[in-house]
């Protein structure tokens, strides 16, 4: 375990680390406990790395395997650190021939992120999608939950520079 510690102890503080034995130690035993479990460690500590897995299936007595795999299943879980904000980018058709695919290209170099991945300072997470609804709004980008429509290159850096 002391091994498991110092993993922990280099991505997280000793404040989360403690909350974290303390959600895995109030639901012990119970059964069907592991997403719940998975669940409160992520909102203490917003993301699962293996190291947080490992923990979370020692404390519970589960094979690491089962909690990876329910980890890996579920969309709402996550492996990475995520940003402050999420960026999605439309690239369906209407908002890819007006401009979608420029928007994207311009984050990927000015922000230094790839899709599905999060800036070094965890401001954002960029992600694209193929249809948003918003067809006649193109090119549309939504961060959090704020639809920007009609986003030209251009104007990019000041819709992102709302988000801090």
């Amino acid at each position: 375990m002391k091994n498991g510690n110092s993993d922990l102890l280099r991505e997280f503080s000793a404040e989360q680390v403690a909350k974290l034995d303390a959600i895995i130690a109030r639901h012990k035993g119970r059964p069907g406990c592991l997403i719940p479990v998975l669940e409160e460690a992520q909102v203490v500590l917003d993301y699962l790395p293996m190291s947080v897995q490992k923990r979370i299936a020692d404390g519970l007595n589960l094979p690491l395997a089962q909690v990876y795999g329910v980890v890996t299943f579920y969309s709402f879980f996550t492996m990475k650190p995520r940003g402050r904000h999420t960026v999605r980018v439309c690239l369906g058709t209407a908002c890819y021939v007006r401009g979608g695919k420029s928007i994207a290209e311009n984050i990927v170099k000015e922000y230094k992120v790839g899709e599905g991945e999060t800036t070094q300072d965890r401001r954002f997470t960029y992600e694209t999608v193929r249809c948003l609804g918003a067809c006649g709004l193109a090119p549309v980008i939504v961060v959090d939950e704020n639809v920007h429509g009609r986003v030209k290159t251009q104007k990019l850096k000041s819709v992102l520079d709302e988000y801090q």
